[in-house]
């Protein structure tokens, strides 16, 4: 009798564990980090999130099954990134969207890593940051993006109802 309340037991832990696996997560963020290399004056951005919450932002807006084992993975990617972060100079009264590279991504541990840069002289304090990333499929999405350069330091908040923000120098 013991070893069948035992193995009921077992029985009942493992499909607990598999429905709680299976579920989805509760919590929706995304991390940006945002600097300026001091040695050759250039913006450099890695953004991370969740491997598929990426996936399925993507699948859902082109209505195709996509993971990381298709033909056109990171340009699928690339395109959606570029479509939903961008940093815009707005020095001088002039709105000039700042040209991002496309360095590449990576996945590692259900996480996918992509990188951008862009040449840009200036300093941060000023710039627009435009991040509405996966914002329209989970609405309760919170993007942090993390900045820094030789002057200032600091972290902005977007979700839902902030898609735009200025990087400001609070000293």
């Amino acid at each position: 009798m013991m070893k069948v309340s035992l193995f009921k037991s077992f029985i009942f832990c493992l499909l607990c564990g598999v429905a709680l696996s299976s579920a989805a997560h509760r919590y929706f963020f995304g991390l940006t980090d945002l600097s300026v290399n001091p040695r050759t004056n250039s913006i450099e951005i890695i953004h991370q999130f969740t491997a598929h919450d990426i996936d399925n932002a993507i699948a859902e807006q082109q209505q195709i099954h996509f993971s990381a084992e298709h033909p056109q993975y990171e340009k699928f990617i690339q395109n959606y990134v570029e479509a939903h972060f961008q940093l815009i100079d707005v020095q001088e009264n002039k709105k000039q969207p700042i040209k991002l590279n496309w360095i590449g991504l990576e996945v590692a541990k259900g996480n996918v890593y992509i990188y951008q840069e862009a040449n840009f002289e200036n300093f941060l304090s000023g710039l627009v940051v435009k991040n509405d990333l996966l914002i329209d499929t989970y609405p309760k999405q919170v993007n942090t993006v993390n900045y820094k350069d030789k002057k200032i330091i600091g972290s902005l908040t977007f979700s839902k109802l902030v898609k735009i923000a200025i990087i400001k120098n609070n000293n």
